[in-house]
């Protein structure tokens, strides 16, 4: 495995130098509202497992859905407001994307009251520019926990305010990089952020310009580009991305660490980001087989944000890998309610189908080929290819996909679709491309194993379905009845492995040392002040 510069001793040693964690109450300020711009995730693994994805941040995950849809996007943009108490900026007011990112804005949580009192400062203030950038960051942090991609559109429309005042603006460039990864517009995002990183090289200008290469598959470039993010600025967004580097290049150990330095780090007064970190701490664990660990990491996210998708679906993985598969089904549904991912709407379809309940599946798996194509083309594609349907569209998808997305889970999605449609020999380039990082990951194996065997290569497709069998616990129930009849058609002995782990899934409660009493005494103090 080929070394990451993202060493250990560089992260510890400079972990003693990241700031408080910020807010974003209603008087926060431009810092404050920067933390939320980290890239989305939901597609990249759990999209490993259920977010996850990568990423991260990608994070993370999902980056993928339609972005024109949704309500928010669809207001009347000339809709009522009170006047404007300063006339400063005439051109940036009586912009069309100003009256569109200042549409009367409902809804009763925390993050709808700021959106509110952001609006309110931008109208009042003599200078509304830095309210915009304020308000634009709240809108992308409403994307985020809603799942309504409208609100990535009323960000942009604060971007591109800010660039009626200053075509040149650092800020709105920063905002616009954020979303054009949300879009899946990696190559556009590389551009800005190369720029910002040559003209002020702030933090996020780093991670901006390391999610971009991330996804395009040039991983030693995004390693150098968060290796100055964590650098200048060592908390949860940079330590996130640092694990997540090192579980891509093969180090889950390594990746716990630093994930558990992520989860020190949240604060809950942000839950999502939190959740996210610990969503990502449990499926590390979950990995590496510390079920209890994983559990603890997994309720705890659940405790900050309890309808968090992620986080939802990986209990409901760990309590069918328990042999719990009757209790796996209502946090699965609850995910698909509140974002019906691709992912999540296939990880649902098999956990119905495991108890039985193969009407209520086939209900899923009807709305999935409605919507999977526009929503999520990659992880559509491998259910297509997987599925056994539709071998040519699940193709088509994965090219379509590859030309802005190079990573190695689009070089897998597009080996296992060529494979599903008959060409083997045309998959295996993509295949090595996939493995070329020695991530360990189930699904990378399985593919590996499956097409190797197609090829013929009976040696090295049983190697690679015996390590896909190690951690088959990380896949899909049909994905793994893809691994025991290829092991079968080989004539490999039975796997024992996948006998109940319900031992490995306690019931009792436990308090994660790292993450949940930080987390406690973080809201504490919160509460004090």
């Amino acid at each position: 495995m080929r070394p990451i510069m993202l060493t250990r001793t560089t992260i510890v040693t400079c972990s003693h130098r990241f700031p408080e964690a910020m807010t974003n109450e209603a008087s926060g300020t431009l810092r404050a509202t920067r933390q939320f711009s980290r890239s989305s995730r939901a597609t990249t693994k759990l999209a490993v497992i259920a977010l996850c994805g990568g990423l991260l941040f990608t994070l993370s995950r999902g980056a993928g859905e339609d972005v024109g849809s949704s309500s928010p996007a669809r207001a009347n943009p000339t809709a009522a407001h009170s006047k404007d108490l300063a006339n400063t900026y005439p051109e940036l007011r009586a912009a069309m994307s100003y009256r569109i990112a200042m549409s009367a804005h409902a809804g009763s949580d925390k993050l709808d009251r700021d959106i509110r009192t952001s609006q309110r400062r931008v109208r009042e203030a003599a200078d509304p520019r830095p309210f915009l950038e304020q308000l634009g960051w709240l809108y992308v942090a409403k994307a985020r926990a809603s799942h309504d991609q409208g609100f990535y559109k009323l960000a942009e429309h604060c971007a591109q305010t800010l660039e009626t005042a200053d075509p040149k603006s650092a800020e709105a460039k920063l905002l616009r990089g954020h979303l054009l990864i949300s879009f899946h517009r990696f190559a556009e995002a590389e551009a800005i952020g190369k720029e910002l990183v040559a003209q002020r090289a702030l933090p996020f200008d780093y991670g901006l310009l390391g999610d971009a290469l991330m996804e395009q598959g040039r991983l030693p470039e995004a390693v150098a580009a968060y290796q100055g993010m964590v650098d200048l600025r060592p908390d949860t967004q940079s330590y996130s991305r640092v694990a997540y580097m090192r579980w891509l290049k093969g180090d889950v150990e390594g990746a716990i660490d630093v994930a558990r330095l992520a989860a020190r780090a949240a604060s809950p007064l942000d839950p999502e980001s939190a959740s996210w970190s610990l969503t990502r701490l449990a499926l590390y664990h979950f990995q590496a087989g510390s079920f209890n660990d994983a559990k603890v990491a997994c309720d705890s996210a659940l405790r900050l944000s309890p309808d968090y998708p992620a986080a939802l679906m990986t209990q409901s993985r760990m309590l069918l890998d328990a042999g719990r598969a009757a209790d796996a089904v209502a946090p699965a549904q609850r995910a698909v309610e509140v974002n019906p991912l691709p992912e999540f709407q296939w990880g649902l379809a098999d956990t119905l189908r495991t108890v039985g309940r193969f009407d209520e599946a086939a209900t899923v798996e009807t709305k999935l080929k409605q919507t999977g194509a526009q929503t999520d083309p990659r992880t559509f594609a491998l259910f297509l290819a997987t599925r056994g349907e539709q071998p040519e569209l699940a193709v088509q998808l994965a090219q379509r996909e590859l030309k802005d997305r190079a990573d190695i889970f689009t070089h897998d999605a597009l080996a296992w679709a060529l494979g599903s449609a008959g060409r083997p020999g045309e998959a295996w380039p993509h295949m090595e491309k996939a493995l070329a990082e020695g991530t360990a990951d189930a699904r990378l194996y399985m593919h590996a194993g499956v097409l190797a065997a197609r090829l013929g290569r009976a040696a090295e497709a049983e190697s690679w379905l015996s390590k896909a069998r190690s951690i088959q616990h990380l896949l899909l129930p049909s994905e793994e009845q893809q691994i025991a009849e290829a092991l079968a058609a080989l004539g490999a002995p039975e796997d024992a492995s996948s006998a109940s782990r319900a031992e490995n899934y306690p019931i009792s409660k436990g308090e994660d040392h790292l993450a949940t009493a930080s987390l406690a005494d973080k809201n504490k103090e919160g509460k004090d002040k």
